[in-house]
């Protein structure tokens, strides 16, 4: 009997010591203490092509693989642009009808020309579309032979970089027009780049079914190459904005090896693309696409370099944000985005310290948060214990309920369509969506327009007079029989149509994947039973969700938008018409379409900021309001909590780039992850000693038989 206890225990101490480190680390020994930064992913991103991609879950990847050539300051406030790939901003200069240069943009500017030069010396990161042997490319003609032993881009072994150069810059902007592609921001630019609209034209009347178009051979009037490290872009007329699309990944480079590459059908089959494959000079590269698991970013071994920034805004340096200044970027060798489809199980690894940082969920609120006498938020003892970090930013975004105005019943110019969207605006009352799903975290929507933007304005004149009144110094939404009442008048009489007498009912596509949705959902039907509407929703994963949006099949949606840029003109565009995403694949996801607004928009984008921009974005913003296109929904205020270990954090709503500069303390991290998940022992021990306890009786019988027979 003592021989077997000591075994046991023996057993048990072995496989205590063969356990390095906690024994619920997520993550490989292997990686425990590397220089890794952890984070996770709900979605797998669709579209990780510049051309295509434009949503937020995706340009967490783009922003750090793609390099435009300009980026936004990491530390200064008002935001403000500074050189990437390139040697300086770029020049603009004007010119009229005739070719004449003007001195600035207060005459009569038919075009602005940008001229642009990139920093000598900087390589693509390692790539197969690169791999030569002599003058030829090993994978850019694979045989049948050849592409069935690829299953993945990592099957081509050989790789190879070359130099950026002005013509990779032209070359993505010439795949903004291509037709395969269907980049969500074509109509806009064709609206300004020079030549484009025509180009996307030529391109169409060039392809030829699935056969590679070399855009090489097809030059765009509106871009021009002066130089191996200069181009010009000449855009129609006057619009400032078009810098800031500048530092976008739609405008990064793509070089033609990597496109020609990828157009083989042999590979698209597969899936090897420029949408799961992006191929850039940033400091980072996808190094794993597994979107049923994991998502990693590694840094590239052939980064031109960058500095931290050596100065930033007042009180950065007392903040200790310039710790690091003039250090070489990046500070991190490896991002790891885990999937994560539940908020429990992510914050608990994140109070474990498996994540670096975190959003706050509903669920975790209380926990994180606390209210101090004057009702001011903070956090919580729990999480100041832990040494975690709290930033909070107004986002520069907007949540917000589309109604599709294509739709014969929500939509349309009609005075009924109208008065409907109207009352529904009323009844959908967003402060106590606010109160209870956001913990208070945002403010009412009052247009198209979040504070910090120019053309929002504070107090009485800035409310939405179709669904708010100004009461006692405050905004008031209005009542209930107010809504009911348009209702009625359009002729939906308790929710009845006064025609058939059947319920009105509405159908929501929404994206929504866990068990913490169906509240939302359940409030969302509670705001449409107060008319007496029945509100339809059609749960879909957000890729199915796009495609119903990108052909105009939802009647009614939820969606958001983060600013691209600090400019009004980046929110009233999502309801320009000739945006519309149903016909010209824009942004317009409402695909609202109203001349007079269109046309106050083309007058005041083009504007500077002052009293007559203002009172433009106002006639704008009023006319938006009446014809109610969207249930104008909330603006977000953005809370984030971080680990002691990481570093350098100031929120930037701007840049996309910013996980370059972000640095961990490695061992402060695996201090605290071995202090707050020490291994638990004693279940082990219990089972042994149960285990023991079982099989005592037996041996003893055991013994004592074997004694029997030996007598």
């Amino acid at each position: 009997m003592r021989i077997f206890t000591f075994i046991s225990l023996c057993m048990v101490m072995a496989f205590i010591s063969a356990c390095d480190g906690a024994w619920n680390n997520p993550y490989p020994a292997d990686e425990s203490d590397d220089n890794t930064l952890y984070s996770s992913f709900q979605e797998r991103p669709k579209h990780l092509d510049p051309a295509i991609s434009y949503s937020s879950n995706e340009i967490v990847f783009t922003g750090q693989i793609y390099e435009p050539v300009v980026q936004y300051h990491y530390l200064k406030r008002p935001y403000e642009l500074i050189p990437l790939t390139g040697e300086a901003l770029p020049k603009v200069s004007y010119v009229d009808g005739e070719g004449n240069t003007l001195e600035d943009a207060s005459g009569d500017v038919a075009y602005t020309i940008y001229e642009i030069t990139l920093q000598p010396g900087i390589q693509y990161q390692p790539h197969p579309a690169f791999a030569r042997q002599g003058d030829d490319y090993l994978y850019h003609a694979l045989s049948g032979t050849e592409l069935a032993s690829i299953h993945t881009l990592y099957d081509m072994q050989q790789s190879g970089s070359r130099e950026l150069v002005a013509d990779d810059y032209i070359y993505q902007i010439k795949r903004l027009a291509h037709p395969g592609l269907n980049s969500p921001i074509l109509g806009l630019m064709s609206e300004y780049i020079d030549g484009l609209g025509e180009y996307h034209k030529t391109l169409q009347q060039a392809r030829s079914g699935d056969e590679w178009l070399d855009l090489r051979d097809y030059p765009l009037t509106g871009v021009e190459q002066v130089d191996r490290y200069t181009y010009r872009i000449k855009i129609k007329g006057n619009y400032p904005q078009f810098v800031y699309w500048l530092a976008m990944p739609f405008f990064a480079p793509i070089p033609w090896e990597a496109d020609r590459l990828y157009s083989q059908p042999g590979l698209i089959e597969k899936n090897i693309t420029l949408d799961w494959y992006p191929v850039g000079t940033g400091p980072f590269m996808l190094t794993v696409n597994n979107p049923n698991l994991q998502m990693v970013m590694s840094r590239n071994p052939n980064f031109h370099g960058e500095k931290y920034p050596e100065e930033g805004a007042p009180g950065d340096e007392a903040a200790g944000m310039l710790v690091d200044a003039g250090k070489s970027l990046p500070f991190i060798d490896k991002v790891v985005f885990s999937l994560e489809k539940e908020t429990i199980p992510y914050w608990n690894k994140f109070l474990q310290g498996y994540y670096d940082a975190s959003g706050i969920s509903s669920d975790s609120f209380d926990q994180a948060i606390s209210f101090d006498a004057a009702g001011q938020m903070g956090l919580s003892e729990s999480m100041q214990a832990q040494g975690i970090q709290l930033k909070t930013s107004p986002a520069s975004s907007i949540f917000y309920m589309g109604f599709n105005m294509r739709d014969p019943v929500v939509g349309g110019e009609s005075e009924r369509a109208r008065l409907l969207r109207q009352a529904i605006s009323i009844a959908v009352d967003y402060e106590e969506f606010i109160s209870i799903f956001a913990n208070g975290r945002g403010l009412a929507a009052q247009g198209p327009i979040p504070p910090g933007i120019f053309g929002y304005l504070e107090g009485e004149a800035g409310i939405n007079p179709f669904v708010y009144e100004w009461v006692d110094g405050q905004k008031q939404r209005k009542s209930l029989d107010q809504a009911k009442k348009l209702l009625a008048d359009a002729g939906y009489p308790d929710g009845r149509d006064v025609g058939t007498g059947k319920p009105l009912t509405i159908h929501f596509d929404v994206t929504a994947s866990g068990p913490d949705d169906k509240a939302w959902l359940n409030w969302y039907r509670k705001q449409f039973e107060k008319l007496g509407i029945q509100l339809v929703v059609r749960n879909t994963d957000y890729n199915r969700f796009r495609e119903k949006m990108s052909s105009g099949n939802a009647q009614l949606f939820r969606w958001g938008w983060n600013a691209d840029y600090p400019d009004p003109e980046n929110f009233l565009f999502l309801l320009y018409g000739p945006n519309g995403k149903a016909e010209q694949g824009g942004e317009n996801a409402a695909n609202y379409a109203s001349a007079e607004f269109d046309a106050l928009f083309e007058t005041l984008k083009s504007m500077p900021n002052g009293p007559a921009r203002q009172a433009v974005i106002n006639e704008a913003v009023e006319l938006l309001r009446y014809d109610a296109p969207w249930i104008w929904g909330m603006y977000p205020v953005s809370f984030a909590l971080y680990h002691e270990w990481y570093k350098n954090l100031k929120r930037n709503m701007m840049a996309n780039n910013t996980l370059k500069y972000a640095r961990i303390d490695t061992v402060l991290r695996e201090q605290r992850r071995a202090a707050w998940n020490p291994p638990i022992v004693w279940p082990l021990l219990v089972i042994i000693l149960a285990l023991v306890i079982l099989v005592t009786p037996a041996f003893i019988a055991y013994r004592r038989h074997e004694k029997k027979v030996v007598s």
